[in-house]
């Protein structure tokens, strides 16, 4: 039984781990850029208007300097190839940073709110602020916002959830930007309380997305599976191998952007052993030329199907 190897598939290689971590780290730089200088003048400014909110702003935009330089580091690692210590490859260092990043948004979000909160216990100790304070809020909404579309756009790009999460935040921060430039204008209206109110729903902001961002890595980090979408898509591409009668078993586990997949195979059960290990080669290379699978491994089995059984004794191979 001879079968035709599948041409390389052009996304595939356009995902390849080294090509994904120079995205990452391209647009992770430009994210240091932009928050550096939005960090300078947002603290500066803040101090000097005396507007908590976008000191609150500042500080958020500090958080992401550190976020940023926890992305280069895990993009750096993630990309080396398998070795004996890590034998599936580093690709989970993007998760932990993922969890990292998590872990510091909600700690950032806290701070925020507990700042804010000792504001609001003695409102009359709530200044005025100044003018500038709104123009600086107005600058960074138009920067983080501008940040985040490329950043999301170069994350969908090379399909990288690390990279998602880091695009997430940078429009957090403009969402906050947003809210922090409401509470100025109120400020500046007759209601100084709006400033330490607007701290205080970045704060929650703030904290709601990295307890989200935290959680949803910790889970991938305990082995979660792959979305019932794309179990089912790698189903398709195994039951459409030629010489695959039947598909089960199939599990799949998160590894960092990618996928480990185990899965048991049923073949004809009168064919040789070398057979069925051809079509277990072939249905191997068809889903990791098709997904973005990084290791698959099949235990080939004989067909349970009546109309196809034989007489030849049921045994299973491993591929």
């Amino acid at each position: 039984m001879q079968f035709i190897e599948l041409p390389d598939d052009p996304e595939h290689d356009q995902h390849s781990p080294a090509q994904r971590a120079q995205a990452a780290s391209r647009s992770t730089w430009v994210s240091v850029v932009v928050n550096l200088a939005l960090t300078c003048t947002q603290v500066t400014a803040g101090v000097l208007a005396r507007s908590q909110g976008l000191i609150a702003d500042g500080i958020h935009s500090l958080s992401d300097l550190v976020a940023d330089f926890v992305v280069l580091v895990a993009s750096h690692h993630s990309k080396k190839d398998a070795d004996e210590d890590h034998p599936y490859g580093h690709q989970r260092f993007e998760t932990a940073a993922s969890l990292a990043l998590g872990v510091l948004l909600l700690g950032v979000g806290v701070g925020m709110l507990w700042s804010a909160f000792r504001k609001l216990e003695v409102p009359a100790s709530v200044p005025r602020v100044h003018v500038v304070a709104l123009w600086v809020a107005g600058v960074a909404l138009v920067a983080k916002e501008l940040l985040f579309r490329y950043m999301l756009a170069v994350a969908k790009r090379v399909k990288s959830s690390m990279l998602v999460a880091n695009a997430w935040h940078a429009r957090s921060d403009a969402a906050s930007s947003l809210v922090v430039g409401l509470g100025i204008a109120g400020n500046l209206l007759g209601y100084p309380i709006l400033d330490p109110i607007a701290a205080l729903i970045v704060g929650f902001l703030v904290g709601k997305m990295g307890w989200e961002f935290g959680w949803d890595a910790l889970h991938d980090l305990m082995d979660r599976s792959a979305d019932e979408e794309e179990v089912e898509a790698l189903r398709r591409t195994l039951l459409e191998t030629p010489g695959v009668i039947d598909v089960h078993d199939l599990r799949t586990r998160k590894m960092g952007d990618m996928i480990v997949v185990d899965v048991h195979i049923e073949v004809e059960a009168s064919m040789t052993v070398e057979a069925g290990h051809d079509i277990a080669v072939i249905a191997r290379q068809r889903v990791l030329q098709r997904h973005r699978v990084l290791n698959l491994m099949t235990h080939v089995d004989p067909s349970q199907r009546p109309d196809l059984d034989h007489a030849t004794p049921k045994s299973s191979l491993t591929s």
